[in-house]
């Protein structure tokens, strides 16, 4: 900022977040759960990884014979790897025998927590830096993340009613803080953009959109959908997570954006003020990611609510028994409206196994 005078937002929240030396996500100690900043469905407990460890088998089982692969992303400190890792190894020891837990993390300092939370699954846990690192034959199986592309770092957009054109904003010093700043030549044909991430706006959407309306825009997650939709040979690509589609992220309701951070399980609208000591997050573009899927030949399933999703996922699960009252009581928050249920949506998209050549 003191060279440039301005910088996109994007690069603010990319620091904030993950600058390996005073990033949020780098800190020692919990940010998730009740000493922390916000809850997941991963910290409700270890109901959530147990019902996609049903979920995945089910979808393994239809890999043909041979090794297959679970990737995760954005494992965080790999509660969630363990606790599908558990269940799979107690109940699908079959499936448990031939597959490869895969964690896809940039991160040294997360890895290390990764290693020590999976040290007893050491024999089927691998790391991947980057997609690079990944099997060279692809992935044969699954490739999820939970709560990972709503905090990629966004550019902020406001739509200028005089020129009729999109304008960035971003971050400068203002006195001992930031401020946001209008960047009015950021370089990027940002209508462009937001037409190939799915938002269509009509000669009367423009017209009535009114002066300052706000998008705040994730180029990364669509590049980071597309580079999954490439490595998946076969199987299934999700993610849950918060988001909207296209059409309900133009809402007039949402003319403010969608930015947000969390601290001490309050959520809050000042996105720039302690930088590495809250989680700054914004919705997901699910319209965008099914347009990449798609692009790179991926089959669009679903999107749902989480509560529909682990629904259907449970039912199975109890079908002739009772869940204990721990169960019950993860279920209803993982699934209540007011909770996660609605907030959360899961999206899944697949590509068939090539049939063999004669």
């Amino acid at each position: 900022m003191e060279r440039q005078g301005v910088i996109s937002f994007a690069q603010f929240m990319e620091t904030a977040l993950y600058c390996p030396k005073v990033g949020y996500y780098e800190r020692p100690g919990a940010v998730i759960g009740r000493e922390g900043d916000f809850y997941t469905s991963v910290s409700v407990g270890p109901l959530f990884g147990r019902l996609l460890a049903l979920q995945f088998s089910r979808w393994l089982k239809d890999q043909p014979a041979g090794a297959v692969q679970l990737v995760e992303a954005g494992a965080h400190d790999g509660q969630l790897a363990f606790d599908i890792l558990e269940r799979l190894g107690s109940d699908r020891p079959a499936l448990f025998a031939r597959f490869k837990y895969w964690l896809l993390e940039p991160s040294e300092g997360r890895r290390q927590w990764q290693q020590r939370k999976l040290e007893k699954f050491a024999g089927h846990v691998c790391w991947a830096s980057s997609w690079e690192d990944l099997p060279p034959d692809s992935v044969n199986g699954v490739i999820f993340c939970n709560e990972l592309l709503d905090a990629l770092p966004v550019h902020r957009l406001a739509w200028d009613a005089a020129s009729c054109r999109w304008v960035e904003h971003g971050i400068g010093i203002a006195g001992d803080g930031f401020a946001w700043r209008r960047m009015d030549d950021s370089g990027s044909d940002w209508e462009r953009e937001l037409l190939d991430a799915g938002f269509e706006f009509s000669p009367e959407l423009l017209a009535a959109l009114p002066e300052g309306f706000i998008i705040d825009f994730c180029p990364s997650a669509g590049e980071w959908w597309r580079r999954a939709a490439g490595a998946l040979n076969s199987g299934r690509l999700m993610t849950i997570d918060y988001g909207l589609t296209a059409e309900q992220l133009l809402a007039p309701q949402r003319s403010g954006g969608t930015l947000r951070a969390y601290s001490r399980h309050h959520v809050g609208s000042d996105v720039l003020t302690n930088p590495g000591e809250q989680d700054i997050t914004a919705h997901l573009n699910f319209t965008q990611l099914r347009i990449a899927g798609e692009k790179a030949g991926l089959s669009s399933e679903e999107i749902i609510t989480q509560a529909r999703f682990l629904t259907r996922v449970a039912t199975r699960e109890w079908q002739g028994k009772l869940p204990t009252p721990s169960e019950l009581r993860q279920f209803q928050s993982l699934t209540h409206p007011e909770h996660l249920g609605r907030a959360f949506r899961v999206l899944v998209q697949s590509r068939q196994a090539a049939p063999p050549v004669d």
